[in-house]
């Protein structure tokens, strides 16, 4: 099994990305999580990885507990 290296998004990618996060949802159901990464040309892995990095320091600038679940927005 090949180890998918790790790719940093470009500008336009991440303008879908952020876009995405702050104007659909923060915690995408997997339909809608293949669709961005479609959109943005990321491998779905890549796409759930940014989230949860974006999430977390979404959830730190706000002050909310790190823990997934504890506070849904």
């Amino acid at each position: 099994m090949a180890t998918e290296k790790s790719v940093t998004p470009t500008e336009e990618q991440l303008e879908i990305l952020e876009y995405n996060f702050c104007k659909v949802n923060k915690h995408p159901d997997p339909t809608t999580l293949c669709l961005i990464a479609a959109e943005t040309g990321l491998s779905e892995e890549q796409t759930l990885k940014w989230f949860k990095q974006r999430l977390s320091e979404w959830r730190k600038s706000e002050g909310l507990p790190s823990e997934c679940g504890s506070v849904r927005d």
